[in-house]
């Protein structure tokens, strides 16, 4: 469920259909998603004017502040999990989080079609 939200605040609006492609799950299957994050407060939904049949979805103020808490908390137990690490390994988590933030990025741009920024093509570093 934080996933699917976390996926809405990162699009800003989207369509249910929209939705369950980016998760990769049927229809039927996000619209009980969908169905739970409204109901808890989560989201907000409503008609979409290009069509009436669809609606578009944003996440709620309450969902808002759900997602801040929980990344809070998710934040606080990795930083005491770090600190507790020799610092060998948390230097190579350290790198690791490097090589994943540039695929990440890399990923966004093909995604959307935006040419590649410098130092994220693959072999660089290498």
């Amino acid at each position: 469920m934080v996933a699917t939200l976390a996926s809405i605040e990162r699009h800003k609006v989207l369509t249910p259909g929209e939705l369950a492609r980016i998760e990769g799950v049927q229809r039927p299957t996000m619209t009980r998603a969908i169905n739970r994050l409204a109901e808890a407060g989560l989201i907000d939904r409503r008609e979409d004017p290009e069509d009436r049949r669809s609606s578009l979805l944003s996440v709620s103020e309450e969902g808002h502040r759900y997602l801040a808490e929980h990344r809070s908390r998710k934040s606080a137990w990795l930083a005491n999990l770090i600190e507790e690490m020799p610092a060998e390994d948390a230097d190579t988590l350290a790198r690791a989080a490097e090589i994943l933030t540039q695929a990440l990025e890399g990923h966004r741009t093909a995604e959307f079609g935006l040419p590649r920024e410098l130092g994220i093509d693959q072999g660089e570093g290498s």
